[in-house]
């Protein structure tokens, strides 16, 4: 992060220098040297505007540099198929959400980085994409009501956004992808969600869990 602000800043400032060459030089009516100043402020501002997205961007996600727990999850029942959940993230006040169905599925987002972007320090990051409800039968999945709600906020600068739409311009992405876990709902159930480097993890953290995902296996 520190140094993507360092970058922006370095570029930022150079492309301040060429600008202010560009008026020196046109009031000399060194035309030439002016034309060559303002390319050199336009690839500058570009890089630093570009360094400014992703420090914007990166704040938005939370680094992953182990497997860690990256929330809790509880489930009180208020009709039948139907449960709220309590999500508990670090640092954040606890949330609380209506979910139909007898499973439960958290979505993630991960990038991952690759040399230069290595080199500069930058580990893998990650997002909260989703929580949902899901019924264990494919038929009623397709024909009952879904409940689905979002863990994230939009941000105008999304990393994610611009590897899908401008891959160019984040050479150093390694992948950029999905992951999800879901297992079933019950009532008093609770659920360790851990992310690693590939992979959303559900593990049970208390009985009611645990029996509920060896009745479900």
């Amino acid at each position: 992060m520190e140094i993507l602000i360092g970058i922006s800043l370095v570029f930022g400032f150079l492309a301040f220098f060429f600008l202010f060459r560009i008026f020196h030089c046109v009031r000399r009516r060194r035309y030439f040297r002016a034309s060559g100043s303002c390319v050199s402020c336009i690839v500058s501002a570009a890089l630093a505007g570009t360094a400014t997205m992703f420090a914007f961007s990166y704040l938005s996600y939370v680094r992953l540099t182990d497997e860690q727990e990256v929330s809790q999850i509880e489930f009180r029942r208020i009709n039948p198929e139907e449960f709220q959940a309590r999500l508990i993230t670090p640092d954040e006040q606890d949330r609380f959400f209506i979910l139909r169905g007898d499973e439960w599925q958290m979505d993630a987002r991960i990038v991952t980085w690759k040399p230069p972007a290595t080199i500069l320090g930058l580990d893998p990051i990650y997002r909260l994409d989703r929580l949902s409800g899901r019924y264990s039968q494919i038929d009623r999945e397709q024909n009952e009501s879904r409940t689905v709600h979002s863990l994230s906020t939009s941000t105008p600068v999304d990393v994610w956004t611009i590897a899908q739409k401008f891959p160019a311009l984040v050479p150093g992405i390694d992948a950029y992808y999905g992951t999800a876990t879901y297992v079933p709902m019950t009532d008093g159930a609770r659920f360790a969600v851990s992310l690693s480097r590939d992979a959303l993890i559900a593990r049970p953290a208390n009985d009611r869990a645990r029996q509920a995902v060896g009745e479900w296996q």
